[in-house]
């Protein structure tokens, strides 16, 4: 299946763990890179349903504002940081693939 999307964002919990192989991780970033998606934003841990939402509708506002997606993912996590100060309701996050 190809897409035709610049990005994907998977807020839910642990969508960026996989199967680590030789090439990598092999996962569903790994299938939506493949298919033809430029960026994927994923999580690297079970995260709060609460930052989770705040950090997703900071990064949302600051990509409105920034096409570069990771200094808009950095922008949403210091945002969020300051209602949620514990690195564990924020920096499961991360991007991959292309940054603009």
């Amino acid at each position: 299946m190809r897409l035709k999307a610049d990005l994907v964002v998977l807020s839910a919990c642990d969508t960026g763990r996989g199967r680590i192989t030789g090439d990598g991780v092999v996962g569903l970033s790994r299938a939506f890179i493949s298919a033809g998606v430029s960026s994927v934003v994923v999580s690297l841990w079970a995260v709060s349903d609460a930052s989770t939402a705040n950090l997703m509708v900071s990064f949302y506002q600051a990509l409105q504002r920034q096409p570069d997606k990771a200094k808009a993912l950095r922008q949403a996590m210091l945002e969020t940081m300051k209602t949620y100060p514990r690195p564990l309701d924020w920096a499961a996050f991360t991007l991959i693939g292309e940054a603009e």
